[in-house]
Parts: C-alpha cells; structure tokens; sequence
C-alpha cells in the first residue's frame, strides 16, 4: 500500500517504445533491474566517490555510495509511504553519469567543454546513457526505462526555468517532479556526509576532536554513543555516533516532509506536481546541522592536501586525454569516430571521456601520452 500522493507504477506514462507488461514484475521494477544489469552502473565500481584506490581500496567508490543512497531512499520513502521501487530505481541511477575523478572529473570537463561553448552536467549525461548510449536491446536503443525514471534523473536535484532547456521540454519542466525524485537528492546527501566523515576517520585525515568541535549534531551524538558505551574502544564510539547522525539526518528528513505534506493538504501526485516549492526537506535545524557538516568536510576534508594531488592528478590526465583525442581522432575507438563523422568532436571526445573509469582513463593516458610531443595546438581552457 503507498500513499495518495505517492506515484503508482499504473500511472506511468510508459516507455518511449513500447513493451508488453511483464507477468510478474511492475514498470518500475525493471526499470531498477535495467539499470542494475547495464555497463555505466558496473563501471561505478572504478569511479572515484573521494577517495581514489591509489590511496586504499577500503573506502567508499561511486558504486558503494549509489548502494547505500539506494538503501536509504527505500528506508525513507517507505516511512513516508512512496513508491519504494521508483525511489530505488532513481537512487541506482542517480550517478550513472558521473565521469572518472568525481566531482573533480565533472568539473573539469564542464571547463574543457565550455571552452567549446557547450558544458557538462552528469545528469544530463545520465539522461544521453540511458537513451542511446546503452545498447542491449534489439528492440530499441538505450535502456528504453520509463518517463518518470527519466525525469526524475535531470529533476531529483533541481528545478528549471521555463524555456531554459527547450530539448528537455517532454519532462514537464514547469512541474515539480514526484516526491520520489525530490526525496533523491536529501537521501544523497546523507549518504554522502556520513560516509565521507566516515571514510575521512578512517584514513587518518579527521580526527573525533576536531569533528566534535567543528560539528554540534556529531558532537551530540558522540556525547550520547560515549554515555552509552563508556568502556567501548574510540573507533566504535564514532561507529556508534556516526550511526546515529546518519539516523537523525533520515528521521528528521520523514518527519519534516511527512508535517509538510499534511499542513500543505497534499493529497495526490497533481498536488505535488501542481504545487509552487518541493515538499521533501529537512526541518530548518537540521537543514543548518547539514550546511555545517558540509563546510566542515569542505574545509577540513575535501581540501586535504592528499585529496587535492589525487585531483589534480586526475584533472591533468583528463585534460590531456581530451586533447589528444581532439588533435588526433582516430584514436578514438571505431563507434565514435564514426560519430565525430556527423557530430562536433568535442561532443564525441567528452562522452568517450565521461564514460571511462578511473583506472581505464589512466592506462590510455599513460599509453598516449608520448602523442602529447606530437599533437597540433588545441583551444582548451586553462587547467581544470
């Protein structure tokens, strides 16, 4: 049973071509397994979450962290009484189209790009993956997934201006997404804060002081975990602190948004479309408990020394790759040299690039990398 206003598998809009239903599994349902069974989820296993495996194979990867948003989506969208299928089919494709070196790689790209006019945004990509770039039907290109998947992997984090993206005009841009898509990006961010503080801990790079100092909701749950567990060794105090900031961060998430859609009279998925804000956040003291978590990892984490080589490292790589490939295309594999036949080059390079994992990015630098001496001159930005 979900709720009202949650969006039922039988009001999808459908695919863009159309299927049979299947005997057993809903619309939905297979849209997670799609997503699941294709080539960018695996390759998630070699992309950079903040941690790059040069530096240890035990922390988090893009793959680990879309698991964990995966199950904590159907956690909360479940308490809330949302399609717990939608939430997870969009939490599993939420960075399907993350290029290699993370944020860092998605950065950069979006510089080389706009060096050209253009730029990159991963949910776009992720849009252009699960459309064509996919090929395992022969039916259809793509993974053929439903409308609601595909809007709400270019809607789950942001709104868009009436006419600002005429080619995404299908995805109702004047609407507000369902509430699964708008519960993505706050279960993302979970994720993500809590893992990085974890990883961060576990790499040496934070300390419990300097967190308990710097962060009041981890301060307030260590001070409970060590109440609790006096006797218990320092690494399984913070286990059990961070455990319950993760918990906080999800309990207040449902229960804010819960108080929302009562006091707003929410009571179906027109209401949620129709309605002038999204209805899915944190309660204002969390939300600032959030904002300082992540000017925390922002100051203290993510601008580590170790960290910033790894990028810059990654960043010059890329850089260099995209310019080989701009000056000599026939490196490119046969599929997208015939692309670059019809399409500007500098699109075909970025989705080769953006396609790549971290370790595959590497060896064809490192195996192209004399071409560098011999390369003609190419308009790039200036680094990355």
């Amino acid at each position: 049973m979900i709720a009202p206003f949650a969006f039922a598998a039988e009001r999808s809009l459908g695919r863009r071509y159309p299927e049979p239903p299947h005997p057993y599994r809903n619309d939905f349902q297979r849209d997670r397994d799609r997503i699941i069974h294709c080539r960018a989820f695996r390759r998630l296993e070699d992309k950079t979450q903040v941690f790059t495996t040069r530096y240890s194979d035990h922390f988090r990867n893009r793959l680990t962290h879309t698991i964990e948003v995966a199950q904590i989506a159907r956690t909360a969208g479940g308490a809330l009484g949302l399609n717990t299928d939608l939430c997870e089919a969009l939490a599993l494709a939420h960075d399907i189209g993350h290029p290699p070196f993370g944020h860092s790689g998605e950065k950069c790209l979006d510089e080389l790009m706009r060096g050209f006019g253009d730029g990159f945004d991963h949910n776009l990509h992720a849009l252009h993956i699960v459309e064509n770039f996919e090929q395992r039907y022969a039916g259809f290109p793509g993974l053929n997934l439903t409308f609601e998947v595909r809007e709400g992997i270019i809607k789950h984090s942001r709104d868009y201006a009436a006419g600002e993206a005429p080619e995404l005009s299908e995805y109702l841009l004047e609407k507000k997404p369902p509430l699964e898509a708008q519960l993505i990006d706050f279960v993302d961010e979970i994720a993500y804060n809590t893992a990085d503080l974890d990883d961060g801990y576990e790499a040496g790079l934070l300390e419990v002081a300097q967190i308990r100092r710097h962060v009041p909701l981890f301060d307030r749950m260590y001070a409970t975990a060590e109440s609790a567990w006096p006797a218990a060794l320092p690494k399984l105090k913070f286990s059990e602190a961070l455990k319950r900031v993760l918990d906080s961060l999800a309990t207040d998430l449902v229960g804010h948004s819960a108080r929302t859609l009562e006091q707003d009279k929410i009571e179906s998925v027109e209401d949620v479309r129709n309605h002038p804000r999204r209805l899915v956040s944190f309660s204002p003291p969390m939300a600032e408990d959030c904002a300082t978590l992540k000017r925390f990892l922002y100051a203290h984490l993510y601008e580590h020394p170790v960290l910033v080589a790894d990028r810059e490292q990654g960043s010059r790589m890329l850089t260099g790759l995209f310019a080989i490939y701009m000056s000599r295309p026939d490196r490119l594999p046969p599929s997208y040299r015939t692309r670059a036949e019809h399409e500007p080059l500098h699109w075909v390079v970025c989705d080769y690039i953006a396609g790549m994992t971290d370790g595959f990015l590497q060896r064809q630098f490192q195996e192209l990398a004399g071409l560098n001496q011999r390369v003609k001159a190419v308009h790039l930005p200036k680094g990355c």
